[in-house]
């Protein structure tokens, strides 16, 4: 089957919908992102009105170019976590900065939020070199405030599945199944396709795995057809996506903290 063939066979499952349950978007923005178009409120309002247990806000960090300042991540304890059904959580999209891993919040800001997204960004992390892309996204795991590596999915920053997959099950970080870079017109190539062959390798090795909206507008904010009409045609275990229940959610949280701080008190000892 040629892909697009394939490309009409998900368009096809993703009208269809799927059965599996989801209970968190946490990768979402908003007005604060610079090109998103709906403000906090309205993402609460639509993530509350489609049922979800929990909103991650992720807006941009500084690094890209219309992302709002460090200031806006320190601030956003002000913003309630509790929203009757809905439980927001303070987080981000990091972009990182290098092939070491670096990103684009410094550590005292991170320790503030509940979690980070970290993801390549053209023009940030201009190199296409497979094994650049990929020890970039290796080396961002290793922080302890990264759970969930974003879009991993795009010919124009080509990825080593085979390694990404290994590092994502040391380090018990999610990958994401971005619904946004399945869209028709997303400027993100080759996403379906790669998205298969990081899900077999991922279903192979019980490798977690998140699906999220990417949405720029609140109407889109809990939009996951497109990843689940993949999974559905993959038939990928529901109980490797952690956003699938609430106990598997926590279950994850829970796990990458423990191998966060164990990463942690390594660190510390090789520096003594």
């Amino acid at each position: 089957m040629n892909r697009e063939s394939r490309r009409k066979r998900l368009q096809g499952r993703a009208k269809k919908g799927c059965t599996m349950n989801i209970i968190a978007d946490l990768h979402t923005h908003t007005m604060a992102s610079g090109h998103a178009y709906s403000t906090l409120m309205e993402n609460i309002g639509s993530a509350k009105e489609k049922g979800l247990q929990f909103l991650g806000i992720s807006d941009h960090a500084p690094a890209l170019e219309d992302a709002p300042k460090v200031t806006y991540f320190k601030n956003l304890k002000v913003v309630h976590k509790n929203w009757d059904t809905l439980t927001v959580l303070h987080g981000a999209e990091l972009s990182i900065l290098n092939e070491y891993g670096d990103v684009d919040l410094p550590d005292e800001v991170l320790e503030g939020l509940d979690y980070t997204v970290a993801s390549l960004h053209y023009p940030v992390f201009p190199d296409d070199k497979r094994s650049l892309c990929t020890n970039a996204l290796v080396a961002a795991m290793r922080n302890p405030h990264v759970y969930i590596i974003g879009h991993p999915d795009d010919d124009l920053m080509p990825v080593d599945y085979n390694a990404l997959t290994l590092a994502a099950k040391r380090y018990h970080v999610a990958l994401e199944v971005n619904n946004s870079s399945l869209c028709p017109g997303s400027f993100r190539k080759g996403a379906a396709e790669n998205y298969r062959r990081m899900l077999t390798l991922a279903k192979n090795l019980e490798v977690p795995i998140i699906v999220s909206s990417d949405s720029h507008i609140c109407y889109d904010v809990g939009n996951h057809s497109r990843a689940l009409a993949l999974l559905d045609e993959l038939k990928f275990p529901e109980d490797l996506v952690v956003n699938s229940s609430q106990q598997r959610l926590r279950h994850f949280w829970e796990s990458r903290k423990r191998v966060a701080q164990s990463e942690r008190r390594k660190k510390l000892q090789l520096a003594v």
